[in-house]
C-alpha cells in the first residue's frame, strides 16, 4: 500500500497529542507535518515540525499539499481573553487551513467541533463551532469528517475547575446516559484521536459528522 502523508494542526493540545501518537504507532504516514506556533521536539523521524505564525498561514501553503489534514486547534474565552480571539483560533485558522487543503489538494480534512455546533446557537461557544462547520461544507473537498464530542476527559495542562469538576463525576453520569441521552456522554481525547485516524483511513467520502457515541464506535475500529 502506499504510504501517504499528513498535516496536523493543534499537536500540542490535549486531542492533538493524543492523536500524533496514534498516527506514529500506526505507521500510516510515511511523513507527518506538524505546524506549531512554538518549536517542539518530534516524537518520531517521521514527524516534521515547522514553527509557523498562524495568522500568515498562506505563507506555509505548501505544506497542505498532503493526503490528509487534521484540525485539532481549540481555545477557551478565558484562555483567549476576548470572543475576537478565540474566533480566531477556532474560526478564521481552521477556515484557512481548510482553504489550503481544498487547494492544494488534500484527499480529507479532519477536524474537531463540539457537541451543540450551530450558528443559530444562544451560546456564543457553540455558535462559532457552527460557524466553522457551515464554512468548511462550502469547500470543495473529497472527504470532510466534522467530530462532535461532548465533554472531553484527559491531561490538559492546564487548569480547569469545572471541566475537572465534570469528569470526576463523569463515570456516574456516563452510566445514566442511555438512550437519546447517549451522545451527551464525556469522552476520551485519545478516543476521539483514534476515531479521527480510522475515519481518515476510512473509503468514506462527503460530509461526515459524528456525535460522541458515533466516535466510540468510530474509535473501536482502530482498537
Amino acid at each position: 500500500m502506499k504510504k501517504k502523508t499528513a498535516l496536523v494542526l493543534g499537536a500540542t493540545g490535549m486531542v492533538g497529542q493524543e492523536l500524533l501518537k496514534v498516527l506514529v504507532d500506526q505507521k500510516t504516514y510515511e511523513k507527518i507535518h506538524l505546524l506549531v506556533r512554538r518549536p517542539i521536539e518530534p516524537i518520531d523521524p517521521v514527524c516534521e515540525v515547522h514553527s509557523v505564525d498562524l495568522d500568515r498561514l498562506e505563507s506555509y501553503s505548501e505544506l497542505f499539499r498532503v493526503s490528509d489534514v487534521f484540525c485539532c486547534l481549540g481555545t477557551t474565552i478565558k484562555k483567549a481573553k476576548t470572543k475576537e480571539a478565540f474566533r480566531k483560533v477556532d474560526f478564521q485558522y481552521p477556515l484557512e487551513a481548510a482553504k489550503m487543503a481544498a487547494k492544494q489538494g488534500a484527499e480529507k480534512f479532519l477536524i474537531i467541533t463540539a457537541m451543540g455546533a450551530n450558528p443559530k446557537s444562544l451560546f456564543f461557544y457553540n455558535q462559532v463551532k457552527g460557524d466553522i462547520e457551515a464554512g468548511l461544507k462550502e469547500l470543495t473537498i473529497p472527504a470532510l469528517h466534522i467530530f462532535r464530542p461532548s465533554l472531553l476527559l484527559g491531561d490538559r495542562g492546564e487548569h480547569r475547575l469545572g471541566e475537572e469538576i465534570a469528569a470526576k463525576f463523569s463515570g456516574v453520569l456516563n452510566a445514566l446516559m442511555i438512550g437519546p441521552l447517549t451522545p451527551y456522554k464525556a469522552i476520551e481525547a485519545k478516543t476521539v484521536a483514534k476515531a479521527m485516524v480510522a475515519a481518515a483511513q476510512s473509503e468514506e467520502t462527503g460530509i461526515n459528522i459524528y456525535p460522541s457515541n458515533e466516535i466510540e464506535k468510530m474509535a473501536a475500529r482502530n482498537l
